[in-house]
């Protein structure tokens, strides 16, 4: 697989370019600001944006969705159970900052759903707790997870924004993605990369 991250915004959100490697198309993992930058990476590696995948909603994930969409004619993916939080200002936590935000997703998908676009086999996994309707992107060919916010190295997201819950989210943790393979590389919504076995060694926020 084919990924190349890059940190956008002042959050310094995590965005990944990712593909197939003989694919010309791509798809981009939260692209949180920063479109052009993350549009010129993209065809400076011979890819065009086919599709936007959220994790979550906030707006620090979600910042460049807009001109991505308009573009690069990207479908957008977010969970089902996201649609409220991304077209509320309030919801999604924008509205303390010089741009509120409003978006929708082209295609809302649910816990077990497969998205199939630049080559790529990603099965959806509903992991509820940073947001209400966070989903994490799991492709079982490459063993690669985009992780969003849910899963950090050593770590996990904060629960104490709007439609969070810590139980709720250990729970998604635990259940979801601590039973994928010890191998599986995590790549996180914010920080360094990881992985599955590594956190259930060493992340002290979630027991096995």
């Amino acid at each position: 697989m084919y990924i190349r991250h890059i940190v956008v915004g002042e959050i310094q959100t995590n965005c990944y370019i990712a593909g197939d490697d003989a694919a010309g198309s791509c798809i981009v993992v939260d692209p949180g600001d920063e479109a052009d930058k993350i549009i010129g990476t993209a065809r400076r590696d011979g890819r065009e944006i086919a599709a936007i995948l959220l994790t979550h909603g906030h707006f620090d994930h979600i910042g460049a969705v807009g001109v991505i969409r308009d573009k690069c004619g990207a479908k957008v993916y977010a969970c089902a159970h996201e649609k409220e939080l991304l077209a509320s200002p309030s919801l999604n936590l924008s509205s303390g900052f010089p741009r509120s935000m409003s978006e929708n997703a082209d295609i809302y998908v649910q816990d077990g759903d497969m998205v199939n676009e630049a080559g790529l086999s990603l099965r959806v996994i509903e992991t509820p707790g940073h947001t209400s309707g966070g989903v994490c992107y799991y492709s079982e060919t490459d063993k690669v997870l985009f992780s969003g916010d849910t899963l950090f190295e050593a770590s996990i997201g904060r629960t104490d924004f709007p439609t969070g819950s810590a139980g709720i989210l250990i729970t998604s943790i635990r259940e979801k993605l601590y039973v994928l393979p010890d191998d599986v590389s995590v790549y996180p919504g914010h920080g360094p990369y990881t992985s599955i076995g590594f956190e259930k060694m060493n992340n002290m926020y979630v027991q096995v």
